[in-house]
């Protein structure tokens, strides 16, 4: 008996989150920014912390065995000053 299509789409759910806690931080932190950049994101700012550092920040990955976490903030761009005024 083989296993069925929806069986095989349950396990791949399920293991898909041990799969990229396998990556390097860095790999993972390219790949996300990637697909960022792709989305048309900008001013933002991806950090590779400890877990224990990760608590009340957006998590986007889960790297090097589950052992850190890469997190997004906005970044707000900062203003242009206006130019000096002429005497």
């Amino acid at each position: 008996m083989s296993p069925t299509p929806t069986f095989i789409a349950v396990v791949l759910v399920l293991f898909a989150p041990v799969v990229h806690a396998a990556k390097p931080c860095e790999e993972l932190a390219l790949e996300i920014a990637a697909k960022l950049k792709a989305a048309g994101v900008k001013d933002y700012s991806l950090e590779i912390v400890p877990n224990e550092l990760a608590v009340g920040e957006k998590v986007v990955g889960s790297c090097d065995g589950g052992t850190r976490k890469i997190t997004y903030a906005r970044v707000k761009e900062a203003p242009e000053s206006p130019p000096p005024k002429k005497p």
